[in-house]
């Protein structure tokens, strides 16, 4: 029943929404260049798809994140799996964790272009900046939110350090490392479209990329068309991913609300 209604919040949010854009739009507040309105948008968004060419883009975009976002867990699991068994390592680890974190990715752009140059390899480098602090972050809060007793009984029962880390550490940490899965891949998503609007997406053109031949054109509507598709590529990596993974396996168990 709870579901229901919160999904028809959600759809009686989003006709208000258009409604609210309509009543602008026929109001000429703004010139129709520069606030079209939602039936020029969809008819932007159809005419990206069909004869723009933002499919292969998008495709081409995922591919991308995807390397990226694999290259940025899998460091960040193996850095915050040894910090958790060496205290010097963690030391070390947390200070440059705390250090990186901070820098936005769109300061590291020039150091990308020098080392990587304008392509493909810039931009995954980007992603993976944008993923494996928060992520390591997450991993480290989790480790140290698992119960000694836990730990003691692993050693107790003869578990080495690579055991413990597998078999006590990761499983009791499993929700903080979703947690920190679900915010990399927000930021690698940003991080990515970001760096596509800078190097133009690469050997091959992106969403990011896209975005800004649209306004060179001025194309608002194309545009707004391009941060729908974002939106609604977000929308199915949250609700359609994460949300079922979390219902299945994390609030089933009884480890989150």
């Amino acid at each position: 029943m709870k579901k229901n209604i919160r999904l028809i919040a959600q759809i009686l949010f989003v006709i208000a929404f258009l409604i609210l854009w309509q009543i602008l739009y026929s109001l000429q507040i703004w010139p129709p260049l520069l606030f079209p309105s939602p039936g020029m948008i969809a008819e932007a968004f159809v005419k990206a798809f069909t004869s723009k060419g933002l499919g292969p883009m998008i495709l081409h975009s995922l591919r991308l994140l995807l390397i990226g976002l694999l290259l940025g867990v899998s460091v960040a699991l193996l850095l915050s799996a040894l910090s958790a068994i060496n205290e010097v390592f963690a030391a070390i680890y947390n200070m440059i964790v705390s250090m990186f974190d901070l820098i936005p990715g769109i300061a590291l752009i020039p150091v990308a272009i020098l080392w990587l140059g304008i392509g493909d390899g810039a931009i995954i480098f980007m992603v993976f900046h944008s993923v494996v602090w928060p992520m390591s972050r997450s991993i480290i809060n989790g480790f140290n939110s698992v119960p000694n007793i836990y730990l003691e009984v692993g050693q107790n029962i003869g578990l080495n350090r690579i055991r413990l880390i597998l078999g006590v550490f990761i499983p009791a940490a499993l929700p903080h490392i979703f947690s920190g899965l679900k915010v990399g891949w927000a930021r690698a998503w940003r991080g990515l479209i970001s760096a596509e609007m800078v190097f133009g997406g690469g050997t091959a053109l992106g969403i990011g990329y896209y975005i800004t031949d649209r306004r060179t054109n001025l194309d608002v509507a194309g545009i707004f068309a391009t941060i729908i598709a974002i939106i609604l590529i977000g929308l199915v990596v949250e609700y359609g991913i994460f949300m079922v993974i979390e219902k299945n396996t994390f609030s089933k168990w009884g480890m989150t609300r």
